[in-house]
């Protein structure tokens, strides 16, 4: 969770400044002779859109880094490193991609994450917590799920969708805001008004926060993706056995601290039909773990 949680924070930021820049300088307003004009303004949205995106994806090894204090392992230092370097290779090399850089941060809760922005160019992090109470199946299993997630092109999927997303969320959040400004607050003049700045803005939150749910969306058909990549890597009864320790997890004391707990991979318990679960990143361990049993 912790990829996509960095993802959509700098998007949401870079998407939020690109449309008050577009706002400020008249770009996003597309007016001719006091009527919107579609066309332009959906190609103007889908070039400002992509930028975010863009960017999240580029920034994301350096962020995922910054955020968890991950420190790469360039010179295995203890037998420990030696085993999770090659285990990584061997992953790497039977997934067809190009050996990822491994990191290791300081959690007392076992998480893990692969981020990058290419197949070829990514990054595996495992907690020490992970290193600490999974065996050495269960953590081959761990880096087989991230690795399929790299392998899989899951992030670069992930940024083509925001991008078009933010597309739409700027481009409807714009039609919005010169409804309520020709309409509400019946400005007759050729230029938009400030209600059209003010409500295209919100509209950029409120939409971008909707647009979200499809996102997530995907975030959790993907999961069951890189479980499916873990147990082809690693082995099935390795992958279930990996998420039942994780779901065991679940019901000791939290040794996290309370502002990292949406960083965990342990999160997902949200179940039914409900705000919480449309906007999971990750499914029930429970229904990750059916869905392995269920693999032929």
């Amino acid at each position: 969770m912790l990829r996509i949680l960095l993802f959509l924070a700098t998007n949401l930021a870079v998407m939020i400044m690109a449309g008050l820049i577009m706002n400020i300088l008249g770009i996003g307003s597309t007016f001719s002779h006091g009527q919107q004009q579609l066309g332009p303004l959906l190609v103007l949205c889908f070039l400002w859109g992509s930028l975010g995106s863009l960017i999240s994806l580029a920034l994301s090894k350096w962020l995922a880094r910054k955020a968890t204090g991950a420190e790469i392992i360039a010179q295995p230092s203890n037998e420990a490193e030696r085993w999770l370097l090659s285990t990584v290779a061997d992953l790497a090399e039977r997934a067809g991609i190009q050996m990822p850089e491994v990191a290791v941060f300081v959690s007392a809760q076992s998480n893990a994450f692969a981020t990058g922005w290419n197949r070829n160019d990514a990054m595996v992090a495992v907690s020490t917590g992970l290193l600490q109470r999974m065996s050495r199946d269960e953590i081959r299993a761990v880096l087989g799920h991230e690795i399929g997630h790299v392998a899989n092109g899951d992030m670069v999927t992930l940024a083509l969708i925001q991008g078009i997303l933010n597309a739409f969320v700027m481009f409807f959040a714009r039609i919005i805001g010169n409804f309520v400004d020709r309409s509400v607050f019946n400005n007759e003049s050729d230029a938009p008004g400030i209600a059209y700045y003010v409500t295209s803005m919100i509209g950029d939150v409120v939409l971008g926060l909707l647009a979200n749910i499809i996102l997530m969306w995907f975030s959790r058909y993907r999961e069951f993706r890189a479980d499916a990549a873990g147990a082809q890597l690693a082995g099935r009864n390795s992958m279930i056995s990996a998420l039942e320790r994780l779901q065991h997890e679940q019901g000791l004391p939290d040794p996290m601290p309370q502002d990292m707990h949406a960083l965990a991979i342990t999160e997902g318990q949200h179940e039914g039909f409900s705000l919480a679960a449309l906007l999971a990143s990750h499914p029930p361990l429970q229904a990750r773990i059916q869905a392995l049993q269920a693999l032929r």
